[in-house]
Parts: C-alpha cells; structure tokens; sequence
C-alpha cells in the first residue's frame, strides 16, 4: 500500500530536479549567448575605434590644407595705395623674384600698379614675392626670358640676369644669352605693345676703370676674352641693343648703371663681398680678402637703388645714369666694419687676387642728382645692421633644415656638361 504513493512521489521529485536542471541549462545557454553577444558588441566597438581613428588621420592633412587655403584667402597683403584706371600702370618686372627685382615690386605693388613678375629662378626665389601671391595686381610667370613672352604691358623693368660673379661665370653661355636674346626679346615687346623699357645694365660695363670716379660718358676698360666677359659685355651689348631700338623703331628706353647694392634677399653665398663677409663674421669664420685689400667699392642700400630706377623710369632721360653711392671704401676697411657692427672675433685672411677684378670703383652721381634729383641716403652702417639682421634669420631657419651656407669662392666651375 505504501509502494504506490512513494512511486508517485519519487516520480514528483524526478519531474522537479529534470525542470531545475532544464533552468540551469537554459540559464546557461542564455548567459553564453549574451557573453558572445558582449564579445562581439566589443569587437565591434574596437573595430569601429579603429576605423575612426584611421579615417582621422586620412582627414587630418585635409583639414590643415583647408586651414592653409583659409589663410591664403584671408591674407593680409602690405598696404596698397590706390590708383585710378588713367594712373595705374601694367608693369612687367624680369628678374622680380631676385634681389632687387623683389623690392622693386613691393614698391610698384605698394605705389598701386599692376605687377607681373617673370622670373625663371635661376637665382630668384618665390620667397622673395610669396607675401603678394594671390593679390588681384600680381602676377607671377615661371618663364625665361630667352624665350618669347606675349604679353600687354605699359612699362618693363628688365632686371633679368644673374649679377654676381659665382653666378654668372656659372654657365657664361646661358649669362650672355640671357643678356642678349633676354634683351632683344624685351625690346620686341616694347616695340609691339608700345611700352616703355628700363635695363638694369652694371658698372662692370666700365671694367676696370682707368677713370675715377666714373661717370656715363665714359667708354670702359674692359677684357673682352676674360672670365667676367660673359656678363661685362653681355650688358654692353644689351645697352648698344637698346638704343639701336630707339633709334630705328621709336622705342623709348632708359638705361641704369648700377653700382654694387645690398640689403635683405641677398643670397648668402652668391659670392658678392657683403654677403660672403656677413655669413663669415656670422659663422665665427675667417673674413676673405682676395688682394691687399686695397681695391675699393662704394655700397649703396637696396631701397635706395629701388627709388632710383623709379624715378629713371619716369623722367624724361634716355642717356645711361650711374645708380650708387659715391662713399668710397676699400675692401679692407669694409671687411673691418662688418667685424666690428657683428661683434665677432674673425681673423682677415688674405687670398690671391681674382683674375679683371677692377681696382678702383666709384659712381660720378651728378647726373642723377641734377636730372632725376636722386642720391643715396640710407648711411652705410644703418643698411649693414639691417642686413646682418637678415642673414642672422636666415641662418636660423636654415640651421632648423639642416642646411648651413657656405661663401662661394670667385671661380669657374669645369669639365661639368650643361645644357644651354
């Protein structure tokens, strides 16, 4: 009698511990499922992480870019006086990336004019022009002017050609052709649009003077064979060019002689005496002099050669006018003075004299003075000590790359295959 009740109660408890552990089990396949969907949700989250952090840096040189091209809209040019349409000139500047060719444009840029610089960084360099790219008046070519340009303009600087002697004893063919072919081009142009031209020619077209201190109508001592030739005589030539434009085609042109100039943008090491005495006596280097010393030079101030080609462009002269400062120093003196405003203990070391260097140079002003009432007035120390300052920058921003300049010495390279 006892059997039957213990059965069904042993089958009861049976039925229970079979729906515990059918829970549990559940329990357990519920708690794996969620696990796997926690593990893959994390996965997932990792992966997108992953992703976006990618996706920034792919974006990121994008926003700088966008960032950049911001700036270069919102950009703050020097201030520019404005010019009505019957005042304002198209002019065309050669050489506008170089040395002077630069401040030249920042003064025509400044005065209102339209400015379309060609250049063909030989020895010019955007840096010089940068902070007027993108300005509704400026313009910038990539062009050699050995090659034709068509273009409309009213009045043409032509600067083109390197002018210190490293550079131009460089590739002499190039430098005369430049001269020559740069030149007659310009001339043409002129001629075709009916402009008016001003060439940048040199003192070096007096050579070695046998006159002192030289004025225009004096012819020149010049080597034509030696190795200052190719640009001696390539200004020459250009000058006999363009008066024989004037004097056949009508075309108006003004002639400038320029005498050694410095200033800011000058190339560290292109060669000239300022340049390689700064970098010297900046560097703690020894300050070279080729010769006794003795030869002299007269040193002008970049803005005030910069005036003077303006006023030469717009007066009515047409007979070559001497550009320089007639304060005559000997090279010696002038390696002295800039030892002395860098505060540097450099030693003068004296090297074996350059092969035509002229002996004596000093510009006889009194034409520009009496016709065009130009003279020098930046004083001499007042340009170095803005000079020095400049190349104490930029010597800062090369050592930050890297690249630490070095004076070129005055010789010719050889046995190197160049195209001309």
């Amino acid at each position: 009698m006892l059997s039957q009740p213990l059965l069904r109660l042993a089958s009861a408890v049976s039925r229970r511990r079979m729906k515990l552990l059918l829970g549990i089990a559940l329990l357990a396949y519920v708690a794996s499922v969620w696990g796997n969907l926690v593990n893959m949700r994390s996965i997932q989250e990792n992966g997108e992480l992953r992703i976006e952090s990618r996706i920034e840096e792919i974006i990121e040189p994008l926003r700088e870019k966008i960032r950049d091209l911001e700036k270069s809209f919102t950009q703050k040019y020097p201030p520019v006086k404005f010019l009505s349409e019957k005042d304002r000139k198209r002019i065309l500047v050669t050489g506008g990336a170089g040395f002077v060719g630069s401040h030249l444009t920042d003064k025509l840029m400044m005065d209102g004019h339209e400015v379309t610089v060609v250049d063909n960084f030989f020895t010019g360099r955007k840096r010089n022009v940068e902070h007027w790219i993108g300005h509704e008046n400026f313009e910038l070519i990539n062009h050699d002017v050995v090659e034709p340009l068509y273009i409309e303009v009213d009045q043409i600087y032509h600067l083109a050609s390197p002018a210190s002697p490293p550079n131009y004893m460089y590739n002499p063919i190039k430098t005369l052709k430049t001269n020559t072919i740069g030149t007659l081009n310009m001339l043409g142009l002129a001629k075709r649009v009916g402009a008016r031209l001003l060439l940048a020619s040199t003192s070096e077209v007096y050579g070695d003077p046998e006159v002192h201190p030289q004025t225009e109508d004096y012819w020149g001592h010049v080597n034509p064979i030696g190795p200052r030739a190719c640009y001696d005589e390539g200004k020459r030539v250009a000058e006999t060019m363009c008066y024989a434009y004037m004097k056949q085609e009508g075309v108006e042109v003004r002639v400038a002689r320029i005498f050694n100039t410095f200033g800011p943008r000058m190339h560290m090491n292109d060669g000239r005496v300022v340049s390689n005495f700064i970098l010297q006596a900046l560097q703690g280097e020894p300050l070279t002099v080729y010769g006794s010393g003795s030869q002299t030079r007269a040193f002008q101030y970049v803005s005030d050669l910069v005036n003077g080609l303006v006023a030469l462009m717009n007066s009515n002269v047409s007979s070559p006018v001497n550009l320089g400062n007639p304060e005559e120093h000997t090279i010696l003196e002038f390696a002295q003075l800039i030892k002395n405003l860098v505060g540097d203990g450099s030693e003068i070391q004296f090297l074996s004299e350059a092969q035509d260097d002229p002996q004596k140079r000093k510009p006889d002003i009194k034409k520009a003075k009496l016709m065009l009432g130009w003279e020098p007035v930046v004083p001499l120390e007042e340009g170095l000590n803005k000079a020095i300052h400049y190349f104490r920058k930029e010597l800062e921003y090369q050592a930050n790359n890297q690249y630490i300049p070095k004076p070129k010495p005055a010789r010719i390279k050889k046995g190197r295959t160049r195209h001309n």
